[in-house]
């Protein structure tokens, strides 16, 4: 897995995974709407910290510097 998720994108998905992870917490959604803002911050903040993101991959979208 090389990196392609550096510089801007890595600091938008861990504001995005902070807030669904605070939308998922304190906004007393539905039960399923909640699984899924966990699962939008799980998704967001794992491929910030790791470096990687399938997605991206498939799109041919780098933004990890050389």
């Amino acid at each position: 897995m090389k990196c392609n998720v550096g510089g801007a994108d890595k600091t938008i998905r861990i504001i995005i995974g902070i807030i669904a992870l605070g939308v998922a917490i304190v906004a007393g959604l539905p039960l399923g709407w909640t699984i899924a803002a966990y699962a939008v911050a799980g998704i967001a903040l794992f491929t910030a910290f790791v470096g990687y993101c399938p997605l991206n991959q498939i799109l041919g979208l780098n933004t990890c510097r050389k």
